[in-house]
């Protein structure tokens, strides 16, 4: 009897075993190959560390003539990122759609998307997203609510944008990182606290210094320094 026990038990072992081994799924793989990979949609989106992107993530497969291929094999990868699915074939219309959840630290990410080219080698195409800390997410609480109506450009069913019916120049939009990675944490605390003339500006940017708390500024520059495309590089520490 004893024996018999074990031997059911051994048994029992090798077919979970099996199964799990049965469980992983290989690699895709696909004849159908194309030479470029194409961002449709999805980039440059912001949420918090950790969560979902709002929207997924949307590449496309087209051939030497330009057309959609269908059933191409799209490999997504990005340090400390979860994708789903991370790999899958284009459908009908060429394209795969990804949703991303970001990683634990705020930070941009960069995903790469690559797919085979046929003739050999891979093409890539690469999407950066940006995950805030907390102090960054109550600096895009307040831009949304003070400043977002002028410094972009875009209406949306729920706001409407102001910014082309300001005098030009129009505001800067706070992605804009080749003009405002240049300004000092100084400079964006001034002109938020004490209006555009503080820094010889344009006078249409008002003084939010009554409006907004010391932290609610702090955290506005911190939001500024976290969407700025390209990304904002802290200037080194001087010992």
């Amino acid at each position: 009897m004893r024996h018999s026990t074990i031997a059911c038990m051994a048994l029992l072992v090798a077919l979970t075993g099996c199964s799990k081994h049965a469980s992983v799924n290989p690699p895709l793989t696909s004849r159908v190959q194309g030479t470029q990979i194409v961002l449709v949609s999805g980039e440059k989106q912001i949420a918090g560390v950790g969560s979902k992107l709002a929207d997924p993530v949307v590449v496309q497969v087209n051939g030497a003539d330009g057309n959609a291929v269908a059933g191409a094999v799209v490999r997504l990868h990005g340090d400390g990122l979860v994708f789903a699915p991370a790999e899958a074939l284009t459908d009908a219309s060429g394209q795969v759609s990804v949703v991303v959840q970001l990683g634990g630290i705020p930070s941009s990410y960069e995903i790469t998307a690559e797919t085979p080219k046929s003739g050999g080698g891979t093409a890539t195409v690469s999407v950066r997203e940006v995950a805030l800390g907390y102090q960054a997410k109550v600096g895009k609480e307040v831009s949304d609510k003070y400043c977002r109506s002028c410094h972009d450009p875009e209406s949306t069913p729920e706001r409407v944008s102001n910014f082309d019916n300001l005098t030009p120049p129009q505001p800067h939009q706070f992605n804009d990182g080749n003009t405002l990675n240049s300004w000092t944490d100084a400079d964006l605390t001034k002109i938020i606290a004490d209006g555009g003339p503080a820094l010889g500006k344009s006078p249409q940017t008002p003084a939010y210094r009554n409006t907004l708390t010391t932290g609610q500024i702090k955290a506005l520059v911190a939001y500024i320094r976290a969407v700025a495309d390209p990304p904002y590089q802290a200037p080194a520490v001087k010992r």
